[in-house]
């Protein structure tokens, strides 16, 4: 009896130990989970788990093949042939061949309702050149295309579920990653388990991952010093020492790619109010600011101040135009030549987030004494996206995470009808300066470009870009092998729990 009773808490121990669980805390929850429809930045950390690319990017920001194998473009920059990796399947067994790559990309391209149509705006077909070979036809040569393959308009899904699926897709997403789509309860957790067929199975150890959102970044640092949670994203500056001193917890950091700024209705057709009648009230807006004085008070100096949508550190960041100290009594000037009247109410539209809304709580201190009236509105966060997208805002403070290529920072928020150009800003010079730095492959040329557009952009302040964040990510001791991105992505491909 004795013997049988040790046997079965030897198979049960080898049971539970054979069984592991990777629990994320995400700081929201993600919009839908269709690769064409999302938008949002913890949706991209999910994909990253069950959705491969046909390229990716390494810690030095070099594109790498994923589940394409290489590619070439022509010598007049008009077509781009992928070969992609053989043997590769979706979660519902079905093969990623040419044909499937070719709906992928037809589908981003022409989907109601996607996000990737300016993505890869250049392309103007697919061909099929062999089962695992493709060809991307341009309309005009374009810099930027591999760099946006290795996002979602990279990621591949499988042509059989999302005809079954249609629009209801993003509910049971099938694509071919590492893992496999489970189960989704909003605003609790989504859950995925390991793909017995991945074409990189031999380094994927882990069995299940669940992502769970806690907005409250204090109560998901305190579920991962409990145990219950092993990664956590976004932790608050203010609580690098706590996990520092955590000898149970390790703190992973990056710099981030994109940028944390404000976004201007300057729409006349839907925005009422002054920041919508004159670029003055805007560029006062910004004079009122002190970001090195706001990185002090609410992220502890950790973050970086910028003006520009790229960090300092980036190639393409134009240091002809540094950012200008806070001067309120030209701000008041500016105020004064535009002819609006005093205060000028604002309607500041914030996502729910203790960082978040001390930042607005900082703008609106700053801003009063230019003479702005700022009503911060404190909004759900996809909420948020739809009232962005339907242009009921007048500022909306929003963080975008970033894309190795300029263009993936600048043209989806500044281009005429562009799918995230959610204040509505339309300028004829800049879309042909942003139209001209796509077609242009040359570094020195593309950034003499940008140079030209930054000086529009910082006139017309659509955007008033405010800091660069550094990526806070921590996580428990128990797990090897993690390794922070500056795309603020989790890559779970090689990584183990003790």
């Amino acid at each position: 009896m004795a013997a049988a009773a040790a046997a079965f808490i030897v198979s049960f121990a080898v049971a539970a130990q054979a069984e592991t669980t990777l629990r994320i805390g995400l700081a929201e929850d993600p919009d839908m989970l269709d690769p064409s429809l999302g938008r949002t930045y913890v949706g991209r950390i999910v994909f990253s788990a069950f959705c491969d690319k046909l390229f990716d990017i390494d810690e030095k920001l070099n594109i790498v093949p994923q589940l394409a194998l290489s590619h070439e473009t022509s010598a007049d920059g008009k077509a781009v042939t992928i070969k992609l990796r053989p043997g590769v399947k979706f979660h519902d067994g079905e093969p990623l061949d040419a044909e499937a790559a070719k709906f992928s990309i037809e589908r981003h391209m022409n989907m109601q309702g996607s996000f990737r149509k300016s993505e890869l705006a250049s392309v103007d077909h697919v061909e099929v050149v062999d089962p695992l070979t493709i060809k991307l036809v341009l309309k005009a040569p374009f810099a930027p295309l591999i760099s946006q393959l290795t996002d979602r308009a990279g990621m591949m899904v499988s042509p059989k579920a999302a005809k079954e699926e249609g629009d209801k897709f993003g509910l049971h997403p099938v694509c071919a990653g590492p893992y496999k789509f489970v189960e989704r309860v909003q605003q609790d957790r989504m859950v995925f388990e390991r793909f017995a067929d991945y074409w990189n199975k031999n380094n994927v150890f882990i069995d299940r991952i669940v992502f769970q959102p806690i907005v409250d970044a204090t109560v998901r640092l305190a579920n991962l010093k409990s145990g219950g949670l092993d990664l956590i994203e976004r932790v608050l500056a203010t609580d690098i020492k706590d996990v520092r001193a955590d000898p149970n917890l390790v703190l992973s950091t990056a710099s981030e790619l994109g940028y944390y700024g404000l976004t201007i209705n300057v729409s006349k057709d839907k925005a009422k109010g002054g920041l919508s009648q004159s670029e003055k009230v805007r560029q006062a807006l910004d004079l009122a600011i002190d970001r090195e004085a706001l990185n002090q008070v609410v992220f502890n100096g950790e973050f970086t101040p910028g003006n520009q949508w790229v960090p300092p550190t980036h190639p393409f960041y134009q240091q002809a135009f540094p950012i200008r100290p806070r001067d309120v009594e030209k701000a008041k000037a500016l105020l004064k030549e535009a002819g609006v009247a005093l205060p000028v109410s604002v309607d500041y539209m914030v996502q729910k987030g203790a960082e978040n809304e001390a930042v607005a709580q900082v703008v609106q201190s700053m801003a009063a004494e230019a003479g702005f009236d700022i009503k911060i509105r404190v909004i759900e966060f996809a909420t948020s996206f739809k009232q962005a997208q339907a242009g009921e805002f007048q500022i909306f403070q929003i963080n975008w995470s970033g894309r190795i290529d300029p263009d993936g920072n600048s043209y989806v928020f500044l281009h005429t009808g562009a799918p995230q150009n959610d204040g509505g800003y339309s300028s004829a010079a800049a879309d042909k300066l942003m139209e001209d730095a796509r077609a242009v492959s040359d570094p020195a040329q593309r950034k003499a470009l940008y140079e030209k557009l930054t000086r529009v952009i910082l006139n017309d302040e659509p955007i008033i870009y405010i800091y660069h964040r550094k990526l806070l990510f921590a996580h428990t001791k128990k797990l090897e092998g993690y390794k922070q991105m500056p795309d603020g992505l989790v890559r779970v491909i090689g990584l183990k729990l003790k």
